[in-house]
């Protein structure tokens, strides 16, 4: 793809939207082999690709058994997934760092406005243990471009985070905490205090440590011990370089340059725009990658283009492969 393209794909609107995808998904084919493969053995080459819902999209899981580029280079950072020490980790490999900064800043500043506004503080202990964090990557940026003194991660310390709290309470100071869900509870448990001018963002990521929550159930125990109105969640993962946010109710808004499909359980080619199944992603950031991921996540997607993430689907480590055995 030439540059001026990929630097147009964060204002992209939904008349040109296909276009972009049409256009990504056949510089994907002629230069991501693993993806070639795949739109080979499911029959969907380009020239039997017209429209959206008919191009292939690439199980998630082979990110943990296959490189997943598009072209050759040598990548700038390999970000991988926090997998359990019993599961293998995805990895990504970044052709540009620079490429995903802006996808990222350019989404928060689309839901959240300017870093600078905001001290930005972040509860990620798994990421920070495991490193190599796309989202450690991007939350550390945040903390950078907010120029706040008092910004900054917590590995394990709820008390000092508390009393950092506390202190960013009393001085009205706009605050946002990102936080891994199982450290948020935790958090919530051993220190329950009234937040009046902080926002938290959830990010996913229960881990095996506690009995399985839905994120509704998550948000009501989060909102009861801190006194909050509605508790913010982020949606994304290592194999991808954009996020989408919810501001209430576990309901996810994208940024213009992604979109959500829903794909049949039983019949991964069976796509649609709206109803109950299991997520598709497109995400054009993605360019030099794959930009065309079928998730293991169940949801729901509404006709306004809005979304819920419901879980993951049963033995998904094990779906998609089957097709692909390189």
């Amino acid at each position: 793809m030439n540059i001026a393209s990929i630097n147009n794909i964060f204002f992209v609107d939904a008349q040109s939207f296909t276009e972009r995808c049409l256009e990504v998904f056949r510089f994907q084919y002629q230069d991501n082999e693993v993806y070639r493969q795949w739109c080979d053995a499911v029959d969907r080459a380009p020239a039997k690709v017209n429209s959206i819902e008919q191009i292939p999209f690439l199980p998630i899981s082979l990110f943990k058994s296959h490189k997943i580029i598009a072209g050759e280079f040598e990548a700038a950072v390999i970000f991988e997934s926090s997998g359990t020490t019993q599961t293998t980790s995805s990895r990504h490999f970044l052709k540009s760092t620079e490429l995903y900064r802006n996808s990222f800043m350019e989404a928060f500043q689309m839901f959240y406005g300017d870093p600078s506004d905001y001290c930005i503080l972040a509860l990620l202990p798994s990421y920070l243990e495991k490193g190599n964090s796309s989202l450690v990557f991007m939350v550390d940026e945040l903390i950078r471009q907010s120029n706040h003194p008092q910004s900054g991660f917590y590995l394990h310390d709820h008390a000092e985070l508390a009393e950092r709290l506390s202190t960013l309470e009393q001085s009205t100071q706009k605050t946002i905490l990102f936080g891994v869900t199982y450290a948020l509870l935790d958090f919530a448990e051993a220190y329950p205090i009234s937040l009046t001018h902080t926002t938290i963002i959830e990010t996913g990521g229960m881990k095996g440590r506690k009995k399985e929550l839905t994120r509704l159930e998550v948000h009501e125990i989060l909102k009861q011990a801190f006194g909050l109105q509605q508790v913010h969640s982020e949606y994304s993962m290592t194999e991808l370089l954009s996020q989408a946010y919810s501001k209430a109710n576990g309901v996810f808004r994208c940024p213009p340059w992604i979109k959500i499909l829903i794909r049949s359980e039983d019949d991964p080619l069976e796509v649609k725009n709206e109803g109950r199944g299991v997520i598709n992603i497109i995400d054009l950031a993605n360019v030099y990658s794959c930009s065309f991921i079928a998730t293991d996540d169940a949801g729901i997607l509404n006709s306004d283009g809005s979304f819920e993430v419901l879980g993951r689907v049963d033995n998904s480590d094990i779906r998609g492969c089957s097709l692909l055995a390189l």
